[in-house]
């Protein structure tokens, strides 16, 4: 009996420091994930405070993009949604991969950089472009693209801008999305190249929430622009946040 005692004893003993040492284990790992989510964002943080340095000023109507161009060749404009953080240059790929996890200046970063749709063109003349980025805590990136599922904020929040290149373009948002990530309407920017009008009937049929002045306005014109910009949301295996704005070419121009 002493003897068996003395085995039970021994094992609840070894038992324990196998518990304790997972804990600590477990707490090193949670501190460690802490910690790295922290450099992320800080990363995130040091790229954009480091781009508003450079965010492009209007010289005789036309952005001028001098500085970030000498940095990365691959920047085709900036966009700006007020009322949020969004407020980032704009770089486009070779592929769709090419800034999913890197940032401006060429180095791995997981917050990525908000890129244009490979497919798209680069000086945004397309009926149709559309723009990617990630979705991090505190609006970082295209986070407060979330922002948009609220009505109130969705109908107060409506005005943003899009710097190109060569144009300054006033962006009118009127049309927010929740939609799965292979929904080709939103997701295949070749689709509308030809009748962008189908796919204003489409927003009008599948938003959360509309401009219904905005939709009139648009429906039948021939000469309309669209900007999607879309983002990752959790409420089912691959969704996706968008918000649609309209493009037009600031008086300046």
């Amino acid at each position: 009996m002493k003897l068996s005692k003395f085995f039970l004893d021994a094992a609840d003993t070894i038992l324990n420091y196998i518990v304790i040492l997972f804990l600590c284990i477990a707490g090193v790992y949670a501190g460690y994930a802490l910690w790295d989510n922290s450099q992320v964002y800080a990363q995130a943080d040091d790229v954009q405070a480091n781009m508003l340095k450079l965010k492009p000023d209007i010289e005789e109507g036309r952005p001028s993009f001098e500085e970030l161009l000498a940095i990365n060749s691959d920047v085709v404009g900036w966009i700006t949604v007020e009322n949020t953080n969004i407020d980032y240059p704009i770089l486009q790929g070779e592929t769709n991969l090419t800034y999913i996890n890197t940032d401006i200046y060429g180095e791995f970063a997981l917050a990525g950089s908000i890129f244009l749709d490979s497919r798209n063109d680069g000086a945004f003349n397309d009926p149709y472009s559309l723009l990617y980025g990630h979705s991090m805590a505190s609006g970082r990136m295209f986070g407060d693209i979330e922002l948009y599922k609220d009505e109130d904020f969705f109908k107060e929040n409506q005005e943003a801008s899009l710097l190109t290149l060569e144009k300054v373009y006033d962006l009118e948002i009127f049309a927010s999305l929740l939609v799965p990530a292979n929904e080709a309407e939103i997701f295949n920017p070749t689709l509308w190249q030809d009748d962008i009008s189908q796919l204003v009937d489409y927003t009008d049929n599948n938003a959360l929430y509309v401009n219904e002045d905005t939709i009139q306005r648009v429906q039948g014109k021939e000469d309309v622009q669209v900007l999607a910009l879309t983002t990752c949301s959790y409420e089912f295996t691959d969704a996706r946040t968008v918000i649609l704005a309209i493009m037009e070419a600031s008086p300046a121009e």
